[in-house]
């Protein structure tokens, strides 16, 4: 709903609302379109690489989405600089790195506004080494898979201490991660394109049926893999 009341708002047309169930357009508006508009990339798919960022410790810019992106999902960045990120925004880029000499930190976050980002911080979990929280997530029940099922499937394969809840997870890594574990996605883009993110904490994996990202990102391993050039 936010996204399309910003796209309105971009061609000329304000809508109040009261909490998002009742909405209020001003009679006889029209719309005006701008000169020029600025069509987003996609902030959902753009956020493993901002992860990356925080993992490695790297600066790695993300083209597409900048500091006025409508997309709810770059909420996403506020919560890496929470547990260690640096940030810079541009008007249409991101850029996110660490401090190597800083540890990612635990957390606890309700993660409901950012339920498709969140499956991310699931891994980011899992690089702290300590006990993290994700809570009110049952909608990734209802998504390509049961998302919060998956998830903690495919954790403990790794070796990661996981409870399940009907609307949270929980995650500590207490060990090294075992290695070469095969990853199942359930068809299931997003786990695909998260559980890549072990292989940049010293873990290689195998991702099988990888070929899920078609739906959204076909191109996304080719992109990922210039992460280690």
């Amino acid at each position: 709903i936010d996204i399309t009341l910003k796209l309105m708002a971009q061609f000329g047309v304000g809508v109040q609302h009261d909490n998002h169930q009742l909405f209020h357009l001003p009679a006889n508006v029209v719309y005006h379109a701008p000169e020029e508009l600025h069509v987003e990339g996609d902030a959902s798919c753009a956020l493993y690489f901002l992860a990356a960022g925080l993992l490695t410790g790297e600066k790695i810019t993300v083209e597409g989405v900048g500091k006025d992106s409508i997309q709810g999902d770059v909420a996403f960045v506020a919560a890496l600089q929470q547990i260690g990120a640096e940030v810079a925004y541009g008007d249409n880029s991101i850029t996110v790195w660490r401090d190597k000499n800083k540890a990612i930190q635990a957390f606890d976050f309700d993660a409901n506004h950012i339920p498709d980002a969140a499956m991310t911080l699931a891994i980011i979990a899992v690089a702290t080494g300590k006990q993290c929280h994700i809570r009110n997530i049952e909608s990734w029940r209802v998504k390509e898979t049961d998302r919060l099922s998956a998830m903690t499937i495919e954790l403990r394969k790794l070796g990661v201490h996981v409870v399940e809840g009907q609307d949270y997870i929980s995650i500590h890594a207490q060990a090294p991660l075992k290695h070469n574990v095969r990853i199942d996605t359930y068809d299931d883009h997003r786990m695909a394109m998260c559980f890549s993110l072990i292989a940049l904490l010293n873990t290689p994996i195998i991702i099988f049926y990888s070929e899920c990202v078609n739906k959204t990102f076909p191109t996304y391993f080719n992109e990922f893999a210039k992460l280690c050039v």
